[in-house]
């Protein structure tokens, strides 16, 4: 999937039918590196989401928006200043190049009229979103500031004059002509494939979109140059002036393409594309709506895999440790059980203690435990007496002793630990929220495996919990699933009824899950949807004949001191079901959102 030159370009067309003469409502800063704008125009709110993301920067009208930081960060303050109530002017893009350029005229705190340059570079990582103010071209601040020990080529600073990003030799692909296009064949590596000499040499041009000018010229895109001919490079002409030639007239077609099953979108673009075939396509009418439905679910989830990451790593050391110390645990319980052997030991030695000679390193003795009185071999220690050698046994057999006792405690309590750990990482990929994460975080720091500070936890404690997915059956009853441990215990301790059927998978983690039955009787189709949704939110979500235990709530119960999430359950049956995503898709009542 490709935000190029060309999408860019098509958005801008977008914008400037819908917010061009609109007034600056007001200003968000919801991310670090992405502000939203509404914008009164034509009797309408509109929604300018700009983000500057490493992973998904992008510029679009959206129908959403996201949580407001309690504070709003020193950029958003800043924009708030210049361009609160200001008018745009004009929307531009920079040649064919990924950058816009939204002019607007504010009054400053003087009563002055002025006017300023809102800039958005869509770069990968080096994206940014840069105020200037327009007449001096002097930036006046930007969401990222680039310093000459991040950047040789180009400081964003305060103060400095705005320069453009470098286009190298590339060309506005909306200006070449023929002979030019000729030009750059002739003079291109000849061993370069052809697609890649399309975005190698023309500005906004995708790698995406140089393999659809490929295909409608009836080229492989893996041929090199050296193997055109002349025809060959007059149909490649051809197909790339008809690109352009939409682009010119703004002629745009946006769609996406989706996978077989409809679940995820594989590409999409502002014009039609042909090389995916003509299966799956999906038309709108606005860009935009494309944009939202592309990026929006994408940019939450890779947000959430960034702020996971700490936490995912410091689970996993923990619950290798945790592993670690069960196999010792376990292996130290296997030594424990040959105990008794020592105590044999102890007991032949102290028997015949004069009839052993000092300095040997072991002696047969009539073992008296055996009913046939056979000689039984007596390992000694040659520096020890003995007495003392009887001493070492008794000691070694107590000191087992004692710890078979406390190994059978301290076992369960490690596999418990495991558990709970392996049920934080499920509850983490189950994550499609922010606030989510925000709770597995708050969790953790309560159980003492994070640390975080005291008085932001007690204040999050009283926050409400998120809540957990909900479905419907074919049979027109509520699925309830917990994405965390603070929703499980929640769905299952607090918001499900004694006689609602309670479900979870068998022996591994997974989410808690709530048919909202109340006693009722429940149809065995809900029933298996139900235990497909357990399973598909489980551990077991990649294998085949899930084991789903289930049972009425009022056989559920929290252990005292037990972990969040954590319960024990009785009375039980078991169904064994295939995890299956269709099914999950069509069971859900709201698209996460």
């Amino acid at each position: 999937m490709s935000f190029d030159g060309i999408v860019t370009n098509s958005v801008i067309k977008e914008l400037k039918e819908t917010i061009l003469g609109g007034r600056i409502d007001k200003i968000y800063q919801q991310e670090k590196d992405e502000i939203l704008i509404n914008i009164y125009n034509k009797n309408e709110n509109h929604k300018l989401v700009i983000s500057s993301s490493s992973n998904n920067p992008r510029i679009y009208l959206t129908k959403f928006s996201k949580k407001n930081p309690t504070t709003p960060p020193v950029f958003c303050m800043l924009l708030r200043k210049h361009l609160s109530g200001g008018i745009v002017l004009n929307i531009e893009q920079f040649e064919m190049d990924r950058v816009v350029f939204i002019d607007i005229s504010s009054i400053d705190e003087l009563g002055t009229p002025t006017e300023k340059r809102l800039i958005v570079e869509i770069m990968g990582k080096h994206s940014n979103i840069i105020l200037v103010d327009k007449p001096t071209n002097k930036i006046i601040d930007s969401v990222k500031r680039v310093s000459a020990d991040m950047s040789r080529v180009r400081q964003i600073l305060p103060g400095f004059i705005y320069q453009y990003p470098p286009i190298g030799d590339k060309k506005n692909p909306l200006k070449t002509s023929r002979k030019e296009f000729f030009s750059l064949l002739e003079n291109e590596n000849k061993n370069t494939p052809i697609y890649k000499f399309l975005y190698f040499n023309y500005l906004g041009l995708s790698p995406m979109i140089s393999r659809e000018i490929c295909f409608q010229a009836d080229i492989d895109i893996d041929r090199t140059l050296i193997s055109l001919n002349e025809d060959d490079k007059a149909k490649l002409y051809m197909e790339f002036k008809n690109i352009m030639d939409l682009v010119e007239s703004g002629n745009y077609t946006p769609m996406y393409i989706t996978t077989s099953d409809k679940n995820d979108i594989i590409a999409f673009y502002s014009l039609d594309l042909d090389q995916y075939g003509n299966d799956n396509k999906v038309y709108l009418n606005s860009i935009s709506a494309i944009l939202d439905n592309v990026y929006r679910r994408k940019d939450i989830m890779d947000r959430i895999n960034q702020k996971s990451h700490s936490i995912r790593k410091s689970i996993h050391v923990k619950l290798d440790r945790a592993q670690l110390k069960l196999g010792k645990q376990k292996e130290e319980l296997f030594d424990s059980k040959s105990r008794d052997k020592y105590k044999v030991y102890a007991d032949l030695i102290s028997a015949n203690i004069y009839k052993i000679p000092r300095g040997v390193n072991k002696i047969e003795l009539e073992n008296f435990y055996d009913e046939n009185m056979a000689k039984l071999t007596v390992p000694l220690d040659i520096r020890l007496s003995p007495v003392d050698n009887a001493q070492k046994y008794y000691k070694k057999y107590s000191k087992l002793k004692n710890a078979n006792q406390l190994l059978l405690e301290q076992i369960p309590e490690t596999e418990k630990e495991i558990e709970y750990l392996e049920n934080v990482l499920l509850s983490l990929e189950n994550s499609t929220e922010i606030e989510e994460l925000d709770e597995i975080k708050d969790e953790l720091i309560s159980e003492g495996y994070l640390k975080g500070n005291d008085k932001k936890h007690k204040r999050k404690k009283e926050e409400k919990v998120s809540k957990p997915m909900e479905f419907i059956s074919s049979d027109n009853i509520k699925i309830y699933v917990g994405k965390n441990n603070k929703q499980n215990d929640y769905l299952t301790l607090k918001f499900s009824h004694r006689e609602d059927l309670w479900l979870h998978v068998q022996g591994m983690p997974g989410s808690h899950v709530i048919i909202k039955s109340e006693g009722r009787g429940v149809p065995e189709t809900t029933l298996k949807e139900a235990a497909i949704l357990a399973s598909y939110f489980s551990k077991g979500k990649n294998s085949k004949h899930v084991p789903v235990d289930y049972t009425q709530r009022k056989n559920v119960r929290k252990p005292k001191n037990a972990k969040t999430g954590m319960v024990i359950y009785d009375d039980y049956k078991t169904i064994i079901v295939d995890p299956d995503k269709n099914t999950v898709d069509n069971l859900s009542m709201r698209n996460y959102n």
